[in-house]
């Protein structure tokens, strides 16, 4: 007869070997339970950290180490940086009126629906962590009559912040799939640009059209900004995206003429160019010292960048290498491998849990197009390379847009004040949608290229 404490044992022994891939899954699954339960999110993704680092097999030591060390990295810090200047430079502009007045013209010149969406799509040119949250409160304020529940505002918010990440070239996820593919800029946008389109017209479908097709009227103060000039409102994004350009070119052009200079930290451009949109702005329209205090220790900033800090801890945890010396992300790609999915399935899971796991393009790809492309063998055909990046690409890219730690879909729900649980399941229908999309231009290009 098998004793309690015999059965207790085989069921944690059960629990403990577990594939990897059910541990990551399963912490983030958690992660949206305990945060349904109103716990506070960033106690939510701590929680599921320290839980997903002792089912990994992590010694306490281990675990206090990989999170100091993640705290301390030069990424982390500087990603820190990032946020709290994106919602600095966001704060600024609400004070002194620029997004009241960039809403106004907006609306001016566009249908209610239209403008609500292009604002969240002009700051997606930004490649900024947790771009989201500067894009929200310009949302919010297009929403005049407080008709439109926020719900539906984190959703639309979320959704056409992410548009253009499928080619435009200053994505670090984008950039990096060059690298590994070989392929070239031209080539990745025109492969990209009808996932772009399928994404407009899924946001459409499943998100614009629950808007009323007015909201409110321009009038009084916004009447008179809806006149000024649509380029002086848009100087602090425009400067945002020559300041990375300009940064990005000029290190590259150092690289080139002393090759023995370290690279670049992804994040230093985003840095700079914040800086020079601040201080253009503060030019353009000046803020008092005591306007610039009130932004600088607003105690809600403080929270937002604890939140990602939280996420970048958990993240560590999936991108560590596990006690036997593998790194987990590794492990997780070779068991679909072992366990005899098709190559079709492979190139289409891989990257989608990679995108769920690590919430981000950059994480997706560097995860997971090594394992896929290496199944192409030696010297594949540009065609096949080409089908096989659009069909990667796209599918990790659906699995980072349903990830509960995706940086912009937390810090667009902390703004509105919305359930991430709610959001997520929001977005799934224009999410499967994209999936069609995907396959179709993955099978309308292979027969075009056989």
């Amino acid at each position: 007869m098998i004793r309690l404490g015999d059965t207790t044992y085989q069921m944690l022994d059960l629990l403990l070997s577990a594939p990897v891939l059910v541990k990551v899954t399963g912490t983030l699954g958690l992660i949206l339970l305990i945060n349904l339960l109103r716990v506070p999110l960033m106690y939510a993704i701590l929680l599921g950290a320290l839980i997903l680092a002792v089912w990994s097999g992590h010694s306490p030591a281990a675990i206090g180490d990989i999170a100091w060390q993640q705290c301390l990295s030069t990424d982390t810090l500087l990603l820190m940086v990032v946020i709290f200047q994106v919602i600095w430079l966001s704060s600024q502009m609400e004070a002194v009126g620029t997004m009241r007045d960039l809403v106004a013209a907006l609306r001016r010149r566009f249908p209610h629906r239209a403008a609500i969406a292009m604002l969240p799509a002009v700051i997606g040119f930004l490649p900024m962590p947790g771009g989201a949250i500067f894009s929200a409160p310009l949302v919010d304020q297009c929403d005049v009559d407080r008709k439109v529940a926020p719900l539906l505002k984190t959703q639309i918010n979320y959704w056409f912040r992410h548009i253009w990440e499928y080619w435009w070239p200053l994505y670090p996820g984008v950039l990096l799939a060059m690298a590994i593919t070989g392929l070239e800029v031209w080539q990745i946008m025109i492969v990209g640009l009808p996932l772009t389109l399928g994404s407009i017209a899924a946001g459409y479908f499943f998100l614009l059209r629950k808007l009323p097709r007015t909201n409110g009227d321009c009038a009084g103060d916004a009447a008179e900004a809806c006149a000024d000039n649509f380029v002086k409102l848009l100087l602090p994004v425009l400067v945002v995206i020559i300041g990375y350009g300009i940064v990005r070119v000029s290190y590259a052009g150092l690289l080139w003429q002393w090759p023995a200079l370290p690279p670049m930290n992804r994040y230093l451009p985003m840095v700079i160019s914040l800086i020079a949109a601040m201080l253009a702005l503060q030019r353009q329209r000046p803020l008092a010292p005591a306007q610039w205090r009130a932004i600088l220790t607003s105690r809600k900033t403080v929270m937002m960048a604890l939140i990602v800090l939280s996420l970048q801890i958990y993240g560590a945890f999936v991108s560590a290498r596990l006690p036997g010396g593998e790194p987990m992300m590794q492990v997780m790609d070779g068991e679909l491998t072992r366990w005899g999915i098709p190559f079709l399935a492979v190139c289409m899971l891989v990257p989608f849990i990679s995108g769920l796991t690590t919430g981000i393009a950059v994480g997706f790809v560097g995860a997971s197009f090594p394992i896929v492309f290496s199944l192409l063998g030696e010297n594949p055909s540009t065609a096949l390379v080409l089908t096989t990046t659009v069909l990667a690409y796209g599918c990790g890219y659906i699995g980072m847009m349903v990830s509960p730690i995706h940086v912009c879909l937390i810090v667009t729900n902390e703004h509105f004040e919305t359930s991430l649980f709610r959001s997520m399941f929001g977005i799934l229908r224009p999410v499967t949608a994209m999936f069609g999309v995907v396959l179709l231009v993955y099978f309308a290009m292979k027969w075009l290229m056989p």
